[in-house]
C-alpha cells in the first residue's frame, strides 16, 4: 500500500475512533435505527412544523437552507411539514401541494441538498379536514361531519363516498410524487390536525355509514389511505403514521383507543413506524407545549404506544436536552427522539451532543415567541435566541465574512444583544471587549426569570455566556461606561446594547408614593401592601408572570387592562391557555376594557374603552404599572 493512502487510512480510523468515544456519552442517542428500508445514522429527529418557509405551493431555496442546516448539524432523520395533497386542503397560505407534479424538481434539489450530509429525508402527507379554510381554497371544506373547528369555526360539507374515494386517490398521487422527488420515506399525518383523526374520533365524526359508528368504521378511511399509498409507493418504500396518542378532551380519543388504534394499523403490515402526537385544536397548547408544561411531557404516551407497538416508536414533545432524549431511549420508552425547537433555536445540537460539546449547545427554552408565534400570524419561523432562523441561505456563522479591517470594539451592555453583537463581532474578527454596569451578565433577562414560571429564561443567559467563554471575548463586569471611559479606550467602534427601562410616568400621577412598576416589583424593591392593583397595558408575560408572582406572595391581586382580556397577546404562543387557569385558580380578579387616564394617590381614573363612562378604581395599598418602556 502506498504511504499517502496508508496515511489516509490511519487517520480514517482515527477519526471513527473519536466519534466512537464521543457518541459513548450519549450510546443509545447515537446508534443507526432501522425504519422499514431506510438505515438512520442516529436517533434524533427534526420533525414535521411549520415554517411559512413555502410560495406558490413548493418548496423555495429558504426552505432547503433551513432544512439542510439541520442535516449539517447532525440530525439523523428529517421529516418535512405537512403538505398538501388535495386542493379542498387549504389550512394556511405557504402550503407545499404535494399533489402538483410541479413539485417534483423542487424535491428533488431539497432532497440531495440533505443527502448530502448522510441524513435521511421524509415527507409528510395530510389533509387538514375540518381545519381548512375556505377563505384560502376558495373551495367548500371537506370533513366526515358537518362540524365546524374550534379554531376555525367554518362549517364544513359532510364528505359523500366520491369525496372519500378522491382523497384516497390524491394521497396515492402525492406520495408517487414524493418518491419521485427523492424522499426516504412518507409521513403520513393522522396527528392533532388531519382529516384522519377527525374520522376516527367520535367527536368529529358523526357518520351513520361505512365511515361512521363502529370503531372499525372510523378507522375505515386511515386504512384505505395506507392501502392506497403503500401500492403508489411500493412494498420498498418507507411508509408511516404520525399518529394522535390522546386527543386529552372529554368524549375524545384517549391512549388506550390510540393503542388499539395502534394495534390495528400495524396489523395491515403496510406501515414502518409510529410517529406521535397529541390533542386537537381544543387544547392546541399541548401540540407545542410552552414554557410551564415540563419537559418530556408526552413521552408518557410514547410508552404507553410502545406497550403494543412492535414498529419503531417516535417520542416527541420538549425533549431539548441530549441526556434527556438518551434517558428516554435507553428505558425504552421510544425509539426515535424529536426534537424540534431545541433544533430550531441550536441547528448544530445533535452535532455538538455528538462532540460531547453540550456547553456549547443554545437549548430552547419554550417561550414560543418566535417559532408558533410567528407562524401562527402567517409570519416565517424565527427564534428569540437566534436571529439567523429561517435565513439560513444567506445569513449566519457560515456567511459572516471576516472583516476588512480589525477594529477595537466596545459593546455596551451584558443583555442578550450585547452578548450576541459581542460574539459576532469576534466571528468577524474583531478585538471586542463587553462591558456590563451590574455583577453578572444577563439583562433585562434576569428580571424576567424572576416571574412566576419564567424561570427558564435564564437558560437564555448560560446560553450566550457560555458562546463568549468558547471564544474568549473578555467581559468586564461592574463597569458602567461614560463618554470619559469610552474616550480612554480609543475604541473605533462603540455598539450600545443597553436596552430599555420602564417609563418613569406612563400617566400623570404615576410616579407618586405607592406606586410601583414592574422592575421593582420583580428585584424586591417595592414595598408592597397586602391589597396590589396592577395595570396592564403589555398583553405578554411582563404583565401576567408579575400577576402571578404577587399571587404567590399571598398578595390580593386585581388586573386592570384597557384590552379585552389579560395577556391577551400570549394567544400566538400557546400561553394564553394555562397562564389564565393558573391566574384564576391563584384568585387574581380582572377588569377589562378600562383605559387608565390618571393616577391620584392611590385612586386610578380612567374610563370604559367602549361605553366611554368614566370610573375610579380605588381601595388598593398599592399600584403596580406595565404600561411600556422608554430606550
Amino acid at each position: 500500500m502506498r504511504e499517502d493512502a496508508k496515511t489516509r487510512v490511519m487517520q480514517d480510523n482515527v477519526v471513527a475512533m473519536q466519534e466512537e468515544v464521543e457518541a459513548m456519552q450519549f450510546p443509545h442517542l447515537f446508534s443507526s435505527l432501522r425504519i422499514g428500508r431506510v438505515t438512520v445514522p442516529n436517533r434524533i429527529s427534526f420533525s414535521a412544523h411549520l415554517t411559512n418557509l413555502s410560495n406558490d405551493g413548493l418548496p423555495t431555496e429558504r426552505l432547503t437552507a433551513y432544512l439542510t442546516a439541520r442535516a449539517r448539524g447532525g440530525a439523523g432523520l428529517i421529516i418535512t411539514e405537512e403538505q398538501s395533497v388535495h386542493p379542498t386542503d387549504r389550512a394556511y397560505e405557504h402550503l407545499i401541494e404535494a399533489f402538483h407534479p410541479e413539485v417534483i424538481p423542487a424535491y428533488r434539489r431539497l432532497t440531495r441538498a440533505v443527502h448530502a450530509f448522510d441524513t435521511r429525508i421524509f415527507a409528510q402527507l395530510n389533509h387538514n379536514g375540518q381545519q381548512c379554510s375556505g377563505s384560502l381554497s376558495r373551495l367548500p371544506v371537506w370533513a366526515p361531519s358537518p362540524m365546524p373547528d374550534v379554531l376555525y369555526r367554518e362549517t364544513p360539507k359532510a364528505m359523500e363516498i366520491e369525496d372519500i374515494r378522491e382523497v384516497v386517490e390524491h394521497f396515492a398521487l402525492s406520495a408517487t410524487h414524493v418518491r419521485e422527488g427523492g424522499f426516504d420515506g412518507v409521513e403520513l399525518q393522522f396527528g392533532h390536525s388531519s382529516l384522519a383523526r377527525q374520522f376516527m374520533s367520535p367527536l368529529t365524526n358523526l357518520r351513520s355509514d361505512d365511515y361512521g359508528g363502529e370503531f372499525e368504521n372510523r378507522l375505515r378511511f386511515a386504512f384505505e389511505v395506507i392501502d392506497a399509498v403503500r401500492r403508489a409507493v411500493g412494498a420498498d418504500f418507507t411508509l408511516g403514521v404520525r399518529l394522535c396518542a390522546d386527543e386529552l378532551i372529554p368524549g375524545g380519543l384517549t391512549l388506550e383507543d390510540a393503542k388499539g388504534i395502534a394495534r390495528r394499523l400495524q396489523q395491515t403490515g403496510q406501515l414502518d413506524f409510529f410517529n406521535l402526537t397529541l390533542a386537537t385544536f381544543y387544547n392546541l397548547y399541548l401540540v407545542g407545549g410552552p414554557m410551564h408544561l415540563p419537559l418530556g411531557y408526552a413521552v408518557p404516551l410514547a410508552a404507553g404506544i410502545k406497550e403494543v407497538a412492535t414498529l419503531p416508536v417516535f417520542a416527541t414533545g420538549r425533549i431539548n436536552d441530549p441526556a434527556l432524549a438518551e434517558r428516554v431511549l435507553a428505558e425504552g420508552q421510544a425509539d426515535m427522539i424529536g426534537v424540534v425547537r431545541g433544533q430550531i433555536t441550536d441547528p448544530d445540537f445533535a452535532r455538538k451532543a455528538r462532540e460531547g460539546r453540550t456547553e456549547e449547545i443554545r437549548y430552547c427554552i419554550a417561550c414560543n415567541q418566535n417559532c408558533y408565534g410567528r407562524v401562527g400570524l402567517n409570519k416565517t419561523i424565527g427564534c428569540v435566541q437566534n436571529p439567523f432562523i429561517g435565513h439560513e441561505d444567506s445569513e449566519g456563522e457560515r456567511h459572516l465574512r471576516p472583516a476588512l479591517r480589525r477594529k477595537r470594539v466596545m459593546v455596551v451592555g451584558g443583555g442578550p444583544a450585547g452578548m450576541w453583537a459581542a460574539k459576532i463581532a469576534t466571528l468577524r474578527g474583531h478585538e471586542v471587549t463587553l462591558y456590563e454596569k451590574s455583577s453578572e451578565l444577563g439583562g433585562q433577562v434576569l428580571l424576567a426569570a424572576k416571574g412566576a414560571g419564567r424561570d427558564e429564561f435564564g437558560v437564555i443567559v448560560r446560553n450566550e455566556r457560555n458562546q463568549l467563554a468558547h471564544l474568549g471575548v473578555p467581559v468586564e463586569l461592574g463597569v458602567e461606561v461614560t463618554p470619559e471611559s469610552v474616550l480612554g479606550r480609543h475604541p473605533d467602534a462603540v455598539i450600545v446594547a443597553t436596552g430599555s427601562r420602564p417609563k418613569t410616568r406612563p400617566v400623570a400621577g404615576a410616579d407618586g408614593p405607592g406606586v410601583f412598576n414592574v422592575w421593582q416589583v420583580l428585584s424586591g424593591e417595592a414595598e408592597l401592601g397586602q391589597k396590589v392593583l396592577l395595570i396592564d397595558y403589555d398583553g405578554h408575560h411582563q404583565a401576567t408572570a408579575t400577576a402571578e408572582f404577587l399571587a404567590e406572595l399571598g398578595k390580593k391581586v386585581h388586573v386592570v387592562t384597557s384590552s379585552l382580556f389579560m395577556g391577551s397577546d400570549l394567544g400566538p404562543s400557546q400561553d394564553l391557555y394555562l397562564t389564565r387557569q393558573r391566574l384564576l385558580t391563584k384568585g387574581v380578579t380582572f377588569t377589562p376594557d378600562f383605559a387608565v387616564m390618571e393616577i391620584k394617590g392611590l385612586d386610578v381614573h380612567g374610563f370604559n374603552v367602549y361605553s366611554n363612562i368614566w370610573d375610579v378604581i380605588s381601595g388598593y395599598d398599592s399600584i403596580v404599572t406595565v404600561m411600556g418602556c422608554r430606550p
